[in-house]
């Protein structure tokens, strides 16, 4: 702090001030007054300053932002020094070549023989046991199946009563195949395509021809195909160890008068390695989270520090470190005794996760880890407890205070963090939830949504099919023709559960 030019009135003895004049009194308490407003009126603009340098400094390495939204500061420079080889494969390097099809695939073998030798022109015959083989791939014109029903009535030549033949078709009232349902449903959910898009793409490449409410009409028969089988994953997730749980927004709108407060949607997903659930909700309340999880649910949770999850005990949760390490990112970017936490805490991040990756790859046991990190653990405490012992007022806006409010909220959910370590089977980010909820996101930006809440339910079943499928690599089309078919002929849909 800089030493004042001259005395305050607080130093001024009272005998000096009583024999200064009165117009002189009057002047020097005004010119304090004025002082006094102008240095809180320069913290403030010093708070201003800090608080708008540090949302200038915002990006998706020191926040949630995502990296579309990160500001584009130029080229960065390229660091690598030049090797002098050239671009492409390098000698000895193992090459990729496009995989050959099984010969009972092909519909026809042409086989080439040399006529003579190269060198001396004599005449060769024989065959080449291990010939050199390529391949081209063509697809067929694409030309639809159509099956025509006729219903007959013939009229009772005894009591003229007319009879009309019975058709399964002709209650079934769809007039497309299950292959056709199943294109729709994957074009529509997997793809991401638009109703038009999706009336485009069948009548070009498939030459089946159907409106845009028939497209909506079939999205709505593949959703209640497989409504059963996406129940039965939500209950086993919900019995699952160990889940990873994350959400996003989602549109939803009020075109069936479902949502008449046009309250905010929410798409969360529950992650385990096989078995993936997504469930559109108009809440991101803790009331939601019990519907997704389960009220009972015992197991842990791999989450963000979201107060939705707070109903859960914290020996049951464990908390991002990908989220950690921005929010120490951040610290480290403020300046003062923020920026030394920051990089000490960053410091332990490292250290921490340098003993994992080696548990991961199997050069480290458990019990090493375990040992590794009680240090690490109390220097985090200790960071952390001196972060909240920073001095602060109760509305203060400062980078400082958004320190010491971190810190204080880190201290809550201290075992939280650590759970990864004792517990094992438990990953410390929830990266896949939000690998997980990427399509989801892509969808929303090009749909802006749903528009009713049989569309979230059908966004919310297809995403569950279809990471669950993938996650067991199993094709997508085939089951949804299975469902479709299944759900035709009354009978149980077939299970999104790993055998």
């Amino acid at each position: 702090m800089e030493t004042p030019l001259a005395p305050s009135i607080e130093q001024i003895s009272q005998a000096d001030w009583e024999r200064t004049p009165l117009s002189v009194r009057r002047v020097i308490e005004e010119l304090t007054r004025r002082v006094n407003q102008l240095d809180g009126e320069q913290q403030q603009l010093r708070e201003a300053y800090e608080l708008l340098q540090e949302q200038v400094k915002l990006n998706s390495t020191n926040s949630s932002q995502p990296p579309s939204k990160d500001r584009v500061k130029g080229f960065k420079p390229n660091r690598k020094t030049k090797s002098g080889k050239k671009h492409g494969g390098q000698a000895g390097h193992e090459g990729h070549e496009r995989p050959l099809y099984p010969m009972e695939m092909c519909e026809e073998i042409i086989d080439y023989h040399p006529d003579s030798c190269w060198q001396c022109g004599n005449a060769l015959s024989g065959e080449d046991p291990d010939p050199f083989r390529t391949q081209v791939v063509e697809i067929p014109p694409i030309v639809p199946e159509i099956t025509e029903y006729r219903v007959h009535e013939l009229v009772c030549q005894q009591c003229q009563a007319v009879t009309r033949a019975n058709c399964p078709e002709l209650y079934r009232q769809s007039g497309y195949g299950e292959r056709v349902v199943a294109h729709v449903a994957l074009l529509s959910g997997v793809y991401r395509q638009s109703h038009r898009l999706v009336q485009q793409m069948l009548s070009e490449c498939f030459g089946v021809e159907m409106g845009l409410g028939t497209v909506q009409r079939l999205r709505q028969e593949a959703s209640l195909a497989v409504a059963d089988a996406v129940d039965a994953a939500q209950q086993f997730v919900q019995s699952s160890p160990v889940v990873g749980v994350d959400e996003t927004g989602f549109k939803q709108g009020n075109l069936d008068g479902k949502n008449p407060q046009k309250s905010k949607g929410w798409l969360w997903v529950v992650v385990t390695p096989l078995v993936t659930f997504f469930q559109v909700c108009l809440s991101r309340s803790q009331t939601a989270a019990q519907a997704v999880l389960g009220s009972s649910f015992k197991g842990i949770v791999v989450s963000d520090r979201c107060g939705s999850y707070n109903w859960i005990d914290i020996t049951q949760r464990q908390l991002c470190w990908a989220h950690l390490k921005r929010d120490f990112i951040a610290i480290a970017e403020r300046v003062g005794v923020s920026k030394a936490l920051g990089e000490a805490l960053l410091e332990q991040e490292q250290q921490l996760f340098q003993y994992w990756y080696q548990v991961r790859d199997g050069t480290c046991s458990r019990l090493e880890f375990v040992d590794a990190a009680v240090p690490i653990r109390q220097r985090v405490k200790a960071l952390l407890e001196e972060g909240a012992s920073y001095p602060i007022a109760a509305q203060e806006k400062t980078p400082l205070a958004k320190t010491v409010r971190t810190c204080i909220n880190l201290l809550k959910f201290e075992p939280a963090l650590w759970t990864f370590v004792a517990a094992e089977g438990v990953e410390p980010t929830n990266n896949a939830s939000e690998r997980a909820l990427r399509p989801a996101v892509i969808w929303r930006q090009l749909s802006f949504g749903s528009q009713s809440q049989a569309g979230s339910t059908f966004v919310s079943r297809m995403l569950t099919v279809v990471t669950t499928l993938r996650s067991q690599n199993r094709p997508a089309l085939d089951y949804l023709v299975q469902a479709t078919h299944a759900a035709r002929q009354n009978q149980p849909s077939p299970s999104l559960l790993p055998d």
